[in-house]
């Protein structure tokens, strides 16, 4: 479901996996897909899919964005170099995968909190329930939800993701 939110996505900071710092604005004319990955999941062999969806769209203003977070039951308990060879070398992830993050508490990222704010199909907010919860983001700030046993290649979210490509 489309919501607007209340901050400028674009402008809240989130740390890269080298230390630096970013924000959506460093992407700015894409539709992005931004999902909290992990390594040890049921839902893990989302990558592959993730990175399909990467490679198909990439060049026509596409960007998946990878947030690892290990608050579902310690399933990304590595360090962010872990994370991103095990990314390349398991998945041939291309895609950038930024610093690990919260999603949920009062540690947060700040990211992740107005993310939050969006509803779902069903028309919840709130929490992320787990690993893998997707949220596509327009070029003009609209935000859609998906939760997390959604499959990257499911048809809602090629159909928004087709429907805002900008070339």
């Amino acid at each position: 479901m489309t919501e607007a939110t209340t901050t400028d996505l674009r402008e809240i900071p989130f740390q890269t996996a080298d230390g630096g710092t970013a924000t959506l604005s460093d992407y700015a004319g894409n539709v992005l897909l931004v999902v909290n990955v992990a390594s040890r999941c049921g839902l893990t062999p989302q990558y592959e899919q993730l990175e399909q969806l990467q490679r198909a769209y990439a060049d026509r203003g596409f960007t998946v964005l990878g947030f690892p977070c290990n608050q579902f039951m310690g399933q990304e308990p590595g360090s962010i170099d872990d994370i991103l060879e095990y990314c390349s070398t398991t998945w041939g992830v291309t895609f950038p995968v930024f610093d690990k993050v919260n999603v949920n508490g009062g540690k947060a990222a700040p990211l992740y909190k107005e993310l939050k704010r969006t509803r779902d199909a069903d028309g919840k907010k709130g929490r992320v329930g787990w690993n893998f919860e997707k949220f596509v983001i327009t070029p003009e700030g609209s935000v859609h939800r998906f939760r997390s046993k959604v499959k990257p290649d499911d048809p809602a979210i090629v159909e928004v993701i087709e429907a805002h490509l900008p070339r």
